[in-house]
């Protein structure tokens, strides 16, 4: 029974992406002449001519990629120039130039063979290697003169999956069925975990992952199995607190030994851009430059693995309610390493060394102020009138937040906020309530920090891993 509920909402799917595709091109068909558009010659920004002409150098972004039996096809948005059959481009990301084989107009599944698209047009290349985002430009033009438009808004996968493929005579399938998927669709990721040795993939919803993988089994005819989703959560500091640093990292064996010697400050760094901003405020050569940088790549060794629960430390968009405000706080929060001093050894001292030192200053110290975090969705459910209760309850117990419902023509649109670990499953949940009839939509929103008794939780599985036993077992001083 679940099988064929999955493999009906897939359907739906299909044609939701068939209709949207549809609709998106005679849209642009009809409006996209009119409208302003714009590309970058790094440091310019530069207004693009969507007058229908040839006279005017081709700027082409390609935003959708499909296989099929003639091979991949690119869905491609002409915002200037002319894009012709059999002539020669160049993709910008790449600096590779390709002639382009042959041009159709899409409507559903049917396809129109034509031979040149201007600005405005919406088309599909057939038999063209790019990824999705890469813009092409006409091949005759000065490589200083090369543009690109401006990228597409990818948000960080907030949940993973182990996968595995179950006969290894279809490898070679798998590999490439990741590899394609990769292409196609910047939100999905694939990562190996050698401490593990499992693959992993991370994507936007347990649903996304979920049709991915049902795509390697059909498309591919590659068996594989999937694990229990996980949730990315993230580490960051408290809004406002401060640590001062001082580590010394010593070993001796016999012979050279190893010897660093670091101080600093660790803050929070507020409504950045970064993760990290590495502050040198060492004075009279201190630490030798070069050894200097060994510090900073200690530091985002350290970020990669996590100190309080294991997860990565990055710039996350922070939204909290302090009791004594009636207003909500949102903070996009990174951190500031400020290394103010240090000591070296004219022997024992080495970029292993300071690396090592500036690693521990996470791990030792960076933890005494850390967060843990996970991630907010946003969702939004349509469903008959008569079941608006039922799902307003289930959205509660899952400690969900509603922001909005309307109510129309007996149907009702429910949006809330809900933490994305609560909304495993919620699909089966939500059609047993209303009889099959309900959907919802979801799509990342923000990081909250997670409750006192979760995060607990988490702190205590990280350090009954095997990387936490091992962190703690090496010799050095603090």
């Amino acid at each position: 029974e679940r099988e064929r509920e999955r493999e009906t909402e897939r359907e739906r799917e299909r044609e939701r992406e068939k209709i949207s595709i549809r609709n998106i091109h005679i849209e642009y068909r009809r409006r996209g002449r009119n409208k302003s558009n714009y590309k970058f010659h790094i440091p310019l920004q530069i207004r693009m001519e969507t007058a229908r002409t040839h006279t005017n150098p081709l700027v082409a972004l390609a935003f959708k990629l499909e296989e099929n039996q003639y091979g991949q096809l690119t869905f491609i948005r002409v915002y200037q120039g002319r894009l012709k059959r059999g002539h020669a481009v160049i993709n910008t990301r790449t600096g590779e130039k390709v002639r382009v084989p042959r041009l159709v107009l899409m409507n559903s599944n049917d396809t129109q063979d034509v031979q040149e698209a201007y600005a405005g047009d919406i088309v599909a290349m057939i038999g063209v290697e790019c990824a999705s985002g890469d813009t092409f430009v006409t091949a005759d033009l000065p490589k200083e003169k090369h543009v690109s438009m401006e990228s597409i808004y990818v948000p960080e996968p907030v949940i993973s999956l182990r996968i595995r493929n179950v006969h290894t005579k279809d490898n070679e399938k798998f590999a490439n069925a990741i590899n394609r998927f990769q292409r196609e669709d910047p939100t999905f990721k694939c990562q190996f975990n050698a401490e593990r040795r499992e693959m992993i993939i991370l994507g936007m919803g347990e649903l996304h992952l979920d049709v991915y993988a049902e795509r390697i089994r059909r498309e591919y005819g590659c068996e594989v199995e999937t694990g229990e989703p996980t949730v990315n959560y993230r580490e960051t500091m408290e809004p406002g607190s401060a640590v001062d640093f001082e580590v010394t990292y010593k070993r001796q064996s016999g012979g050279r030994g190893q010897y660093a010697h670091i101080e600093g400050t660790i803050t929070p760094l507020e409504d950045s851009t970064t993760p990290y901003e590495f502050v040198n405020s060492t004075k009279g050569g201190a630490i030798p430059t070069t050894l200097i940088k060994s510090v900073e790549k200690g530091m985002v060794e350290a970020m990669q693995e996590g100190a309080l629960t294991g997860n990565r430390i990055t710039r996350c968009k922070l939204e909290c309610n302090p009791l004594s405000l009636s207003l909500s706080l949102s903070l996009s929060l990174g951190i500031k390493f400020e290394l103010k001093d240090g000591k070296t050894h004219p022997v024992d001292s080495s970029d292993f060394t300071f690396s090592k030192a500036g690693y521990y200053a996470i791990k030792e110290h960076f933890v005494k102020k850390a967060i843990a975090l996970e991630p907010w969705m946003e969702i939004e459910v349509h469903i008959p009138d008569d079941f608006s209760g039922a799902v307003l309850n289930s959205i509660s117990e899952r400690r969900g937040t509603t922001s909005n419902l309307e109510v129309s023509d007996g149907q009702t649109v429910i949006s809330a906020s809900v933490p994305l670990k609560e909304m495993f499953g919620y699909t089966t949940k939500l059609r047993s309530m209303t009889r099959g009839l309900g959907e919802f939509t979801m799509e990342f929103k923000k990081y909250e920090a997670l409750e006192t008794a979760d995060e607990n939780d988490l702190i205590s599985l990280y350090r009954d891993s095997d990387q936490y036993k091992k962190q703690q077992s090496s010799e050095f001083g603090v």
